[in-house]
């Protein structure tokens, strides 16, 4: 990946901003009118961006961007297309600029050791991971473990995590159903080529147990066999507030705290 640096004025290309503008104002379901209000236009002005008898200005483009919730890289694209310079850089990770967001996230991790916690892309390639995420590896196949890891193959592949899950036709299906959120809210050529791929690995036959012991949970659980023993997590997700790099904001944490006090209490044995 390469940094987009301000600067020249690049050409308008085809569609143009207005289709663009109105396929994600028609994605987020959201009318002219209300996207006015919102943005504190009028729904004429609206009606005439999309459909390029107005020419909207940089601030414009951002203005509506950010009320129908755009993602960082597609702002770029759509001020590409009004004419505009990009607004937002993609700088490489390794990049010495983002030493602080790297430092940041291995703190993040150390510190929520012993349990499971991860960093992904967009593409749900892993970033950085602690000690407890390696622990859930132990007997992956080597083929899934080579650079670059991916946290759904790992997860779902018939020689990753898959058989060792016990309810893994609910967590396959609520994995299936993020990445068809974040296909829709990405439009993401790779991340639909990963879905389609993960999503025909098969499913082993037989009933889905139910979830380890009589513990009423909040969340689904993803319920795991590890060295004989069930463990069972619920996971969490964040996000970096307001980014203004698309690398970082393609970026997401993900946690897995104990859904129950025997799994808790496993994972502290294995560092006391």
């Amino acid at each position: 990946m390469t940094s987009v640096a301000s600067g020249g004025v690049a050409p308008s290309t085809a569609p143009g901003v207005g289709p663009l503008l109105r396929g994600w104002r028609e994605r987020r379901r959201v009318s002219q009118l209300d996207l006015a209000l919102r943005a504190g236009s009028s729904a004429r002005h609206i009606s005439f961006v999309e459909t390029g008898r107005a020419r909207p200005s940089e601030e414009m483009v951002l203005r509506l961007a950010e009320h129908l919730d755009v993602p960082v890289r597609e702002r770029n694209a759509l001020l590409l297309a009004a004419g505009f310079a990009p607004r937002f850089r993609e700088t490489p990770l390794g990049d010495p600029s983002l030493d602080g967001v790297r430092q940041g996230l291995e703190r993040l991790l150390q510190g929520y050791e012993p349990y499971p916690a991860l960093v992904v892309d967009a593409a749900y390639d892993v970033v950085a991971a602690n000690q407890g995420i390696g622990m859930l590896m132990e007997g992956v196949s080597e083929t899934l473990l080579t650079p670059p890891l991916n946290a759904m193959r790992l997860t779902l592949h018939p020689e990753g995590l898959a058989p060792r899950i016990r309810n893994l036709r609910a967590w396959r299906g609520h994995l299936l159903d993020q990445m068809e959120r974040q296909i829709a809210l990405h439009r993401s050529a790779p991340l639909r080529a990963l879905y389609e791929e993960v999503a025909a690995y098969p499913v082993p036959d037989g009933p889905e147990e139910e979830t380890a012991g009589s513990v009423v949970h909040f969340a689904l659980p993803m319920v795991i066999e590890h060295d004989g023993r069930i463990l069972s997590f619920v996971s969490s997700i964040a996000t970096f507030n307001t980014p203004m790099d698309v690398t970082v904001a393609e970026l997401a944490v993900e946690t897995f705290l104990p859904a129950d006090p025997a799994t808790a209490k496993y994972l502290l044995m294995r560092v006391a």
